[in-house]
């Protein structure tokens, strides 16, 4: 696992020429109700609305947060939307001066309404989709095809994200793999959700689902064998060079051309929160791995953990590499990806409030982790559903409490800290006392446990709305006590 991490540490930043449908999410976050119980309709009390890319725009947003660069290559409308969309992906570092803009045609626009269920967690309640899924214009399609011509001295990959919008069609795809096959370029494909994979052929390798593979190949997918039939007729039906099946919980299913049968390649158990945006996810790992030199065992290892860490949001919300680095610390036991400077950590605070989330914020010297600090811990993370632990720094502890503390360094102070499951983060604080950590993170609750009288940060935290609770300590436990008993022990005791 070690060796993933300095694989992805060394990728660098390849450029993905990505074809396919150019879409825009927009999400409308409200309060979900019911005017009376008879009422057979939920009410949704909007909020806020907000424009996030979609489809194909979604991998490019997702290969740019991996690292990596990207050519979007497509058509859009010359709509509101579509200029939406254009500017997102610009915001983002994409490159779209590749994408048509085509009058007369619009944008294809999902809008998602998502209810606050007990005012924190996101819960999609309805979609409505404004789309013209009509193929694109022959000579709309030969734009395309030259666009993708353009950049393929320069790419690493091509990747082809297709939603059956019209962008990849029966006669345009073929062209565009071969085009990019005989430039000595790699094609991976995200196929839409349908029956004919010849629209393939000439791929490098695929991406369907379980679902995708056994609708694609007639072949019903239940056990290992009924698995190698399907994958093995995806290779033909597309003559491609490989096909990744992904399989949910179970991982993902490689098989190589060739008779070698394919393996499964595990991953770890999540909580699924929502599936949106997980195959795009898997994609864009995929092309900025092999990009970057991956063996393709390799390359579908992180994507099952890009995936994976998809489906645990709400919502399309792109994967940093540095996500996927702190993942795979954490599958060998590593807990540094809890443990985060203050700056990233504001960004993961931001992004969580987005999905509705409540953030507990308390703080302490935590030198030699007794049941006291467990119980105090566990307490402040029912009153939310994300808990910020801020750790005094070696020095500053040494400031509090005299020579000799901490007893245990802060590094180790935090990974301790981060290896409990009622922790989400940690971070170390070099000041004596946390205000400037609140200051940046206002935090929705703070907690302070044990005997102190006066809890540092509450004037602030509640002139910005914030609630501030003080817990009890645990009679007979401090670190003061277990240490001095250390002290006064006699030999054998």
């Amino acid at each position: 696992m070690n060796t993933l991490i300095e694989i992805v540490e060394r990728l660098g930043s390849p450029l993905v020429a990505l074809v396919g449908d150019f879409m825009l999410d927009r999400y409308v976050y409200g309060d979900a109700e019911r005017i009376s119980p008879e009422a057979p309709v939920p009410v949704l009390r909007a909020v806020r609305a907000e424009g996030r890319t979609g489809g194909a725009a979604n991998v490019a947003a997702a290969v740019l947060a991996l690292g990596g660069k990207v050519a979007c290559i497509g058509a859009v409308g010359q709509d509101e939307a579509g200029d939406q969309l254009v500017s997102l992906l610009s915001a983002q570092g994409a490159g779209t001066s590749t994408l048509a803009r085509l009058r007369g045609r619009a944008t294809t626009v999902k809008t998602r309404y998502v209810g606050l269920a007990q005012h924190r967690h996101a819960q999609q309640m309805l979609r409505v989709d404004e789309e013209v899924s009509e193929p694109l214009s022959e000579s709309v399609q030969g734009t395309i095809r030259a666009a993708v011509r353009s950049q393929l001295s320069a790419c690493g990959v091509v990747a082809l994200e297709d939603y059956d919008k019209g962008t990849l069609t029966d006669l345009n795809t073929p062209q565009i793999i071969a085009d990019a096959r005989a430039a000595g370029k790699a094609v991976l494909v995200d196929p839409a959700l349908t029956a004919d994979y010849r629209r393939y052929r000439g791929a490098t390798l695929l991406t369907p689902n379980r679902y995708e593979a056994s609708r694609a190949t007639g072949v019903s997918i239940v056990d290992d064998e009924s698995l190698e039939r399907a994958a093995k007729q995806v290779l033909l039906i597309a003559d491609a060079d490989a096909v990744v099946i992904t399989l949910d919980k179970q991982g993902a299913y490689l098989r190589m051309r060739g008779d070698k049968p394919g393996t499964i390649i595990p991953t770890r158990p999540r909580n699924v929160y929502d599936v949106t945006g997980a195959g795009d996810e898997v994609l864009a790992m995929l092309a900025v791995a092999l990009a970057g030199g991956c063996e393709t065992p390799q390359a579908v290892a992180l994507a099952n953990v890009a995936g994976g860490l998809e489906i645990e949001r709400f919502g399309v919300v792109p994967i940093r590499r540095q996500e996927i680095v702190d993942e795979l610390r954490r599958m060998v036991g590593l807990r540094g990806g809890k443990v985060l400077d203050r700056a990233p950590l504001a960004d993961e605070l931001a992004r969580r409030r987005k999905q509705g989330e409540k953030v507990v914020f308390t703080n302490g010297c935590f030198d030699l982790l007794h049941l006291g600090h467990i119980r105090c811990l566990q307490q402040a993370r029912e009153l939310g559903s994300c808990l910020v632990v801020a750790v005094n720094s070696d020095a500053s502890v040494k400031r509090l409490k005299g020579p000799g503390r901490p007893v245990i360094g802060e590094r180790e102070r935090a990974e301790v800290l981060a290896a409990l499951e009622c922790v989400d983060y940690v971070t170390i604080f070099e000041e004596d006392t946390p205000e400037p950590l609140l200051k940046l993170l206002k935090p929705d609750v703070l907690v302070k446990g044990g005997t102190t009288g006066e809890i540092v940060g509450r004037k602030l935290v509640e002139q910005y709305g914030g609630k501030v609770v003080s817990l009890g300590a645990v009679d007979g436990l401090s670190t003061t006590t277990i240490i001095n008993r250390i002290v006064g022990a006699e030999p054998g005791q």
